[in-house]
Order: structure tokens, then sequence, then C-alpha cells
């Protein structure tokens, strides 16, 4: 069985949500199935970030979280998108069967420009070049959020149309991958973290940052002598980190009895956050220190992606009739 995912460098640091959500369960993968696929996806960065430099750096910040995090190049396959140049023929292919009503009611496309993202064809057409980032390896299993999982059912719909088409079983049919143990990772306003809602607190970044994010997580007035609601947002994002159940009790008994201040709990919670990833800190500034290595591992990656591409690719090519017979 094949596992594939992608991340976009858009910009910010990855995030507790992106840790929690995906990226823990990633590593998870490597002792579950041979050679997951895990690609930066900086092809799909050019429907918002414009600037040259500012993708070379977003996709090399992806690249040391990920191996910082536990990817491990050695069990994973870690390539940048851009390093693959077929997946972008095989999305030319997919776009002749792909009718333009069924891009039309892509749910992301439409979100993005009320959020006020220029229509450009390569935002209406994101979702065609994402079935090529999967079909192009015969990838079995995707992980999906709830927020792509359209996507995926679109990249089905092409594959089947693409085989009708040309008469062939060229590309293999993705199925959805729920992963174990996701946690829905709360901003700092309440709302799910998101870059885009600006609520996030960054696993990697300085400590001055990571705490005035980690303050300003929201909370009532209750005062410190009260009780306070364990259902507050604060202990959703403090509970990521407690040390099995006894340490989760012993914390919500001080907060049922009162005498538990916001601010301590934040303070808790800070300290928490920086044991956890302090081991991944580390790794992160040695490899940091040594970008030839990442591009190393990078160009590795994209050397056994292809490997697994190209024949998928020249089957597609021979189906359609283009290039030598």
């Amino acid at each position: 069985m094949r596992v594939l995912s992608g991340t976009t460098p858009s910009g910010a640091n990855l995030h507790l949500g992106n840790y929690f959500g995906a990226l823990r369960q990633y590593v998870a993968l490597q002792e579950k199935y041979e050679s997951p696929l895990f690609f930066i996806a900086d092809f799909h960065s050019m429907n918002s970030v414009r600037a040259a430099q500012e993708r070379r750096s977003y996709t090399m910040n992806v690249a040391l979280d990920y191996l910082a995090g536990g990817v491990d190049p050695d069990r994973a396959i870690l390539f940048r998108q851009s390093d693959v140049p077929e997946v972008c023929e095989l999305g030319w292919m997919l776009s002749t069967v792909t009718p333009m009503g069924m891009l039309e009611r892509g749910h992301a496309y439409k979100d993005k420009v009320a959020q006020g993202q220029s229509a450009d064809h390569g935002l209406f057409a994101y979702p065609v070049l994402m079935a090529a980032d999967i079909l192009l390896y015969n990838a079995d299993l995707v992980p999906v959020g709830q927020d792509q999982k359209q996507h995926l059912e679109m990249c089905r719909d092409m594959a089947q149309r693409f085989n009708q088409t040309y008469e062939c079983e060229v590309l293999r049919l993705p199925e959805p991958y729920i992963l174990d143990g996701v946690a829905v990772v709360p901003g700092t306003d309440g709302r799910k973290m998101s870059k885009s809602y600006d609520n996030t607190i960054p696993m990697f970044a300085g400590n001055k940052q990571i705490k005035k994010a980690v303050m300003g997580i929201v909370t009532d007035s209750t005062p410190v002598e009260e009780p306070k609601d364990t259902n507050a947002n604060v202990f959703k994002l403090w509970e990521l980190f407690a040390e099995g159940e006894a340490d989760r009790e012993a914390m919500f008994a001080r907060a049922r009895a009162g005498g538990l201040g916001w601010g301590d709990l934040k303070k808790d919670l800070l300290g928490r956050i920086n044991a956890y990833f302090g081991e991944m800190r580390e790794r992160r500034e040695k490899f940091e220190k040594r970008p030839d290595e990442v591009e190393d591992i990078l160009a590795e990656g994209a050397r056994k992606a292809r490997a697994i591409a190209t024949p998928v690719l020249e089957a597609a090519r021979q189906a359609v009739g283009v290039g030598k017979p």
C-alpha cells in the first residue's frame, strides 16, 4: 500500500495544528507503511506566493520542519514537487478530460475567491494538479481532512474519466485515509487553529513569539479564586500536553476547586510546549546549519519519486498516443 501526502509552503512555520493534526501521524505512517511519500507542493504555492526567494525560503522551512518533526528520509520519501516535472504533464492530460462544471463546484476555489484571492486559472485548476500529484505515484491511500475530501473525490473522478476515455486502467483510484489520533486543535481565539485566522502557536518560532501567542489565548474574566471552566479553549490546548490521565485529572481538580488563574495555566502550558518540542527544535537548528544536506535529502527523495512516477507517466503517454510509440 502506498501512502502520499503534500504540504503547500505558503509562508508561516508549522504550528500546533499542523503537528497534532497531521505531522505526528505522518511520522507514525513510517512505521506502518513502506516508504510513504511526502512532498512539498511548491508549484501549488504559486497561487499565493509571488516572490521567488520567498517560495524557496518557505519550501526550505517545510523541509526543516518535517525533518525536525521526525520524518526520516531512510524510511520515507521527502521531496520537492517541482523536482518531479512529470506531474505537470500528467496534470495537462487530466485537464483535457476534466469538465469545467466539476471545477466550478470546488468549495476551496469559491472560499479563496470570497476571501479576496485572485481568481487565476492556477487557483481554479488547483484540483487538477492535485490529482496529478496523487495519480502519478499510484497512491493507494491519501490522508485527508474534511476540507480536502472534495478534492480527492474529484481526483477519483478524473482518474475514472481518463481510464474510460482511453479504454485503459493506467490510473489507480486512491482511497481517503483517516488518520488515527488526529486532534482538532483550537487556535488562540477558539476557532480552528489556522494561519488564515492568524490564531496559531508556532512549533519552532523563537521563545518570545511562542510566549506571546500562548499568553494571548483568549480567556474569560473569571477571578482567580473562582472555579474555572475546563471546557475553555486554553484547557483544550493544555490537554494536548498532559502526561496521562492522572496529570489531566489533577489539573482539572485544581481548576474546579478555584485558585488557579488563567495566567498560571498559560505559563504551565508554555513550559510544556517548550519541553515537548525542545528536542525537535535542536534537530531543526542542526539541519538549518546544513542546508546542503537538506538539499541532498530532497534530491534523493525526488530521484526515488521519479522512479515511481516515470512508468506511470509513460503508460499514460502510450494510452493517449503522444511521444514515441
